[in-house]
């Protein structure tokens, strides 16, 4: 098992700009290759999806719990998260060659608005199952906005057919932009309230990343129609915010 563990300084650096580029492999090659095959599988299965709407697909194959409760994703995020930490959330995001649609500038928190009591811990691993670098519309970010809060009050709608989401912020200024240019089997991390996004696939290679998120047991997941039925783990420590977890009987 490899054990990513983050030191002070990167943890002073995500809190300060939002993000962490630590440049290191998260699983051993064995269980990569065992992680790219369940994501071959989903995408076979995916019939009118886009390749880039595989969320949650943890809600339905339990083999992904291996990776999202395992050690070495949890002692990763741990120390941005505090020890104890919930699953929020999972997605397949693959933006395919040539055709991958650009991810617009928006914050994560923006469409989460509602589902929780607080943001501002919820912690993303984007693990590349691909390279993932400019030509094939590596993650990009602007450092530090997630110091803004999470909520620009600024979007403006979005053409679905060539964008994953439907809305966007305006304006941003991409000088400032960070790519996250990752080699197969790397990682990033970010600040759910980064403003980030990402350009369209115009390479013929495939972009596959898989992401994971997390957030602290002592924010609690509101009892808003968007939560119904969405299922949460905890993921280690304890429950300190009385939420409901698929994982706990009884909780």
């Amino acid at each position: 098992m490899i054990t990513t563990v983050l030191t002070d300084d990167d943890v002073a650096t995500f809190r300060s700009q939002g993000y962490l580029l630590p440049g290191r492999q998260l699983y051993s090659a064995d269980k990569l290759d065992a992680l790219e095959a369940i994501f071959d599988e989903h995408l076979a299965d995916k019939g009118s999806k886009l390749s880039d709407e595989l969320d949650t697909p943890h809600f339905r194959d339990p083999r992904l719990l291996d990776y999202l409760l395992g050690d070495e994703v949890l002692d990763l995020v741990e120390p941005l998260v505090g020890p104890d930490i919930a699953l929020w959330t999972s997605h397949f995001i693959s933006k395919d060659p040539y055709t991958g649609r650009a991810t617009p500038w928006h914050e994560d928190s923006a469409f989460w608005n509602g589902r929780f009591d607080r943001y501002d811990s919820i912690v993303t691993v984007w693990l590349a199952l691909g390279p993932s670098n400019r030509s094939n519309g590596c993650m990009r970010v602007i450092p530090g906005t997630h110091l803004d809060g999470g909520f620009h009050d600024n979007y403006v709608a979005t053409d679905l057919s060539v964008q994953t989401f439907h809305a966007e912020i305006p304006d941003v200024d991409e000088s400032q932009a960070v790519d996250f240019e990752l080699e197969r089997g790397q990682f990033s991390l970010h600040d759910g309230r980064i403003v980030h996004g990402a350009r369209a696939n115009t390479s013929a290679v495939r972009r596959t990343g898989y992401t994971m998120r997390y957030f602290p047991a002592s924010v609690t997941m509101m009892p808003v129609e968007q939560n119904e039925g969405w299922k949460i783990w905890l993921a280690r420590g304890e429950d300190r915010a009385g939420n409901t977890y698929a994982n706990v009987p009884g909780s």
